[in-house]
């Protein structure tokens, strides 16, 4: 059983960043390609970006392209999400998600494990 827990989230301004974790508590996470989804009100939970198992290749979604940046370090068992030049169309609880496969996916139903999600809320 993989557990994810998220942290970083909270409340910023536009134009502000934050950096998102998600440890992951199993002793393989070589093997785990990560991903981090996000769930605003009355919206469908969508792909923000994704990483390979050694983490030599991401995936981003084009809505935050240029603006966040995944990144994975296995001897640490932590994913991140490093989010700039934020918008309020960021606000949303971002989830932490890992498949057991060395491939980067943006695919929902590709991920078997889910974090509980931290909340991110940008104000004008």
């Amino acid at each position: 059983q993989v557990q994810l827990v998220e942290s970083g989230g909270g409340l910023v301004q536009t134009g502000g960043s934050l950096r998102l974790s998600c440890a992951a508590s199993v002793r393989t996470f070589s093997t785990y390609a990560m991903g981090w989804f996000r769930q605003a009100p009355g919206k469908e939970r969508e792909f923000v970006a994704g990483i390979s198992s050694s983490g030599a290749h991401t995936v981003v979604a084009d809505s935050v392209k240029g603006r966040f940046a995944i990144s994975k370090d296995n001897a640490k068992n932590t994913v991140w999400l490093q989010m700039n030049s934020l918008i309020p169309d960021d606000t949303a609880v971002y989830y932490c998600a890992g498949r057991f496969s060395p491939f980067a996916s943006s695919v929902f139903d590709e991920f078997h494990y889910w974090g509980q999600g931290t909340q991110v809320t940008v104000s004008s």
